[in-house]
């Protein structure tokens, strides 16, 4: 990839993204469900809600609105499970290691900007020693507004010292395509993730169906 001088920057979304964190927020749901002596659910089932957080799996799991008088137990039950099974049997995606290897090579930064709260991402990055030189965390616990709000994107690029214009976010939700335009920076998809629908059209991204892909998107952006 040829950089240069002026500075670029790489921003990334962090579940669905760099880290399939699905099957740790399928395991902990389940192991909560059985103790409430409730059906467990499929993985395939639940996948595409990872993006959605706690709220969405607590609806789902156990068939229930954020009104209901049980919901924050159940809720808070679910985040002390998969807080406890964090780093259990979540991976970087394919190709994302790499990738990150040739940003370090070309000197590029990159950091992450996620809805993911501080406390779970933070002990979940540290645990991958591929994201050791992440420049920039940014959580929802540092901002006003959350994406789609441009804010967090915003917030990195001036931790990191790059202009947006020349930033691109990854994402793989349309929040976080929408977060990207707003804040200025080029906008990368990738349906390997969780939200992205294969049927639908996102004009003013580049699309990726794998980690791997990302790489050669970059140039295409770069060039």
């Amino acid at each position: 990839m040829q950089k240069s001088l002026s500075s670029k920057l790489v921003l990334f979304d962090l579940d669905g993204t760099v880290i399939d964190t699905a099957p740790d927020f399928v395991l902990s749901l389940n192991n909560i469900l059985k103790r409430h002596g409730r059906a467990t659910l499929e993985f395939d089932h639940i996948r595409s809600f990872v993006s959605e957080g706690s709220v969405k799996f607590t609806e789902i799991g156990f068939e229930i609105t954020r009104d209901h008088p049980d919901f924050n137990k159940y809720r808070n039950e679910f985040l002390i499970e998969y807080k406890n099974n964090l780093t259990n049997k979540s991976k970087l995606f394919a190709g994302i290691s790499s990738l990150l290897n040739q940003l370090d090579e070309n000197s590029i930064p990159y950091g992450i900007v996620t809805n993911k709260p501080f406390d779970y991402a933070e002990p979940l990055i540290n645990y991958f020693n591929e994201l050791k030189n992440c420049k920039a965390l940014v959580c929802p616990d540092h901002l006003q507004n959350s994406k789609p709000s441009p804010e967090g994107i915003l917030l990195a690029c001036k931790k990191i010292g790059v202009d947006p214009k020349e930033s691109v976010y990854v994402g793989d939700h349309p929040n976080d395509l929408i977060a990207g335009k707003n804040a200025g920076t080029k906008t990368i998809g990738c349906l390997y993730g969780y939200s992205l629908d294969k049927d639908e059209t996102y004009p003013e991204s580049i699309i990726v169906n794998k980690a791997d892909e990302i790489i050669n998107a970059l140039k295409l952006l770069w060039k």
